[in-house]
């Protein structure tokens, strides 16, 4: 499995470089050689990842664990690449570019923030599949737009935060002040809430755009969640990618639960030092989402326009691989109960704070 580690930067100059000298061999621009794919069998899949890269115990590292599963099914050489810090809309072209270019297929965007590559790549190179994650928006016969219902998932964190807390105050924390974070926020709040309507949630949002580091400052996120722990917080629960691990780091030392996301972070080698710490963690198979568009081409069947992984079809949930979880009373009867009322339509979970 070919993995693709070298400077964020290079990636990007070679996309660009490959790009130019593709046209000029050609004698015409890129434009002329719009879908002109590359011909050889395909390579396997391609992923772009979000800010923060792999290494977040999270949500990257969620997208890597599918690409894994389909190069061991398929025998791809599939490649994975970080983004750059502050990047355009056209670096993120020029990498999406290269790798249809290259033979990978599909190629994916991890993240919101790739809609505008995405569609853009799309256009040029017909022939490949393209997917990303977490947007709906794109409408492209060549365009898997994998989403996911968070807002179930987050409702499930809420119920287990409301049966865990003593002192009747629970924390979020947004990585970035976005409409997908807000889905966490509401669906959180409403489950506390509906569980207790006695129990206060503060919640804070880290930045206003990814830029600002968001979803890449663990610093920022241990800040985050000691000022709330400071406000009586003794449940804390994260939606900030790669500042997440400072969250749980925060609830560790001050002795009271944090709640993961998007991966079993309960788990994460990186986080054992801090697992007694972790409840439980709202996931999201984002892994199941890559191997199954990756699964798709392979059967020569790709996935176009938007499929959603909800509470029902498995694509969201909790995790119970902490064994407290099952200690605290009443909290697995009223998350089992809570995920059954979502998944009949007695529940319907709110998306907006």
């Amino acid at each position: 499995m070919r993995r693709s580690r070298t400077s964020r930067l290079t990636h990007i100059a070679v996309a660009v470089t490959g790009l130019a000298l593709a046209a000029t061999a050609c004698g015409g621009t890129s434009a002329d050689k719009a879908g002109d794919e590359a011909k050889d069998s395909n390579l396997g899949l391609a992923i772009s990842y979000d800010v923060g890269g792999r290494g977040d115990q999270s949500f990257n590292d969620a997208a890597y664990s599918g690409m894994v599963k389909a190069d061991k099914e398929f025998g791809y050489k599939s490649d994975d690449q970080e983004p750059s810090d502050g990047e355009s809309d056209a670096d993120k072209i020029a990498r999406l570019s290269s790798l249809a270019k290259s033979g990978y297929n599909p190629v994916i965007g991890v993240g919101f923030a790739y809609a505008p590559a995405v569609k853009a790549a799309a256009a040029k190179y017909p022939k490949t599949t393209f997917g990303i994650i977490d947007d709906s928006t794109i409408n492209a016969k060549n365009v898997a737009d994998l989403v996911f219902s968070e807002e179930q998932g987050s409702y499930l964190a809420g119920v287990a935060a409301a049966k865990a807390t003593k002192s009747n105050t629970v924390g979020f924390v947004g990585g970035v002040d976005v409409p997908l974070i807000h889905k966490f926020e509401a669906g959180y709040t409403q489950g506390v809430k509906d569980t207790n309507s006695k129990v206060k949630v503060v919640t804070q949002y880290l930045t206003e755009t990814a830029d600002e580091g968001g979803f890449s400052s663990p610093d920022k996120g241990k800040t985050a969640a000691e000022a709330q722990i400071e406000k009586g917080a003794d449940v804390v629960y994260h939606a900030a990618g790669l500042s997440g691990q400072g969250v749980i780091q925060a609830a560790a030392a001050k002795k009271v639960w944090a709640i993961g996301v998007d991966s079993d972070q309960y788990n994460q080698k990186p986080l054992a030092a801090y697992k007694a710490s972790i409840l439980t963690s709202a996931t999201k198979d984002v892994g199941r989402a890559v191997y199954e568009l990756a699964k798709s081409v392979h059967d020569k069947k790709p996935l176009s326009g938007v499929t959603r992984f909800d509470l029902k079809a498995g694509g969201v949930g909790i995790t119970e691989t902490n064994p407290k979880y099952k200690e605290i009373t009443g909290l697995a009867d009223a998350v089992a109960k809570a995920k059954q009322d979502i998944i009949d339509g007695k529940v319907t979970v709110a998306t907006k704070p």
